[in-house]
């Protein structure tokens, strides 16, 4: 829904999006039934492994989106950008895996259902002077200023789900410790299966080294057939959800922020004994 809700709101003549992988994709696609679009830059010749980094964004743009944290394809803008035009990011893979400066963006929106709770609940944060230039003569459930206005309650809230949402942040506060803790946790775990797969000539990581994604790695084994049975003994030890999204094939784990250390641990443990029996 915040892929319409972004251009329905915010695109008055042109905005720009950065072109990362399947959910900027369908971004792109919505926006594209508002007004004109222009995609600056693109990593679709290599099969999205990178974040691109050299492009200029239009200086008339009403606003330029980026998608933080690309799933499907292990890839992830974790510095800060300097944006000339209102900042909008789709930050629903890794919202509270790390500090941001909200100062730069003009809108951030997050699905829940990776860091924050269940699925059916989104944040959204937005500067006041955009919410001002939300149009009155479009849908009321589909218009920013109609949630700011009363206080995210114009309708019935899921109070169920937005209420573990509230558990989610507490533990994040409480028993982790904050977002620098988290982020330190985020990179020891992810930097564990880089630098294992960095060592190894048997497991090949599949985005670039400096666009590589704390929440997705994704990687490859010498062919589909041993990336079949590497899944399945996988599963047979405990380790589920490491098959690739269907687009790209390949493997993908995904060590969001409830994943502990030890699961890490235990996923390159079961990597180095499989490379043994199977290399």
């Amino acid at each position: 829904m915040q892929f319409c809700m972004v251009p329905y709101n915010l695109l008055q003549t042109k905005a720009a999006y950065l072109d990362t992988g399947a959910w900027s994709n369908k971004a792109i696609k919505e926006a594209k039934i508002f007004g004109e679009v222009d995609v600056v830059a693109s990593s679709k010749d290599t099969t999205y492994s990178y974040i691109p980094k050299d492009y200029k964004v239009p200086s008339d743009a009403d606003y330029f989106h980026i998608t933080t944290n690309n799933t499907i394809y292990g890839t992830e803008i974790k510095e800060d950008m300097d944006c000339a035009v209102n900042l909008v990011a789709d930050m629903s893979s890794d919202i509270f895996s790390r500090p941001i400066d909200t100062k730069p963006f003009g809108l951030i929106y997050a699905g829940a259902q990776k860091n924050m709770g269940p699925a059916g609940v989104c944040m959204v944060i937005v500067r006041d002077d955009l919410l001002a230039r939300c149009p009155e003569d479009i849908p009321t459930m589909l218009r920013y200023s109609t949630y700011a206005a009363k206080n995210s309650m114009f309708n019935t809230p899921p109070c169920f789900a937005i209420y573990t949402v509230q558990l989610v942040l507490k533990w994040l506060e409480e028993t982790i410790g904050g977002l620098d803790k988290m982020v330190a946790l985020n990179q020891k775990k992810a930097g564990l299966l880089y630098d294992y797969m960095g060592q190894s000539d048997y497991y090949r990581a599949t985005a670039d080294d400096d666009s590589r994604s704390l929440m997705n790695v994704t990687f490859r084994l010498p062919s589909e057939k041993l990336e079949a049975a590497f899944v399945a003994a996988a599963l047979e030890n405990g380790l589920g959800g490491l098959k690739g999204h269907r687009s790209v094939g390949g493997c993908r784990a995904s060590i969001y922020n409830p994943t502990p250390l030890a699961a890490v641990e235990a996923l390159v443990d079961f990597m180095k004994e499989f490379a043994r029996k199977n290399g």
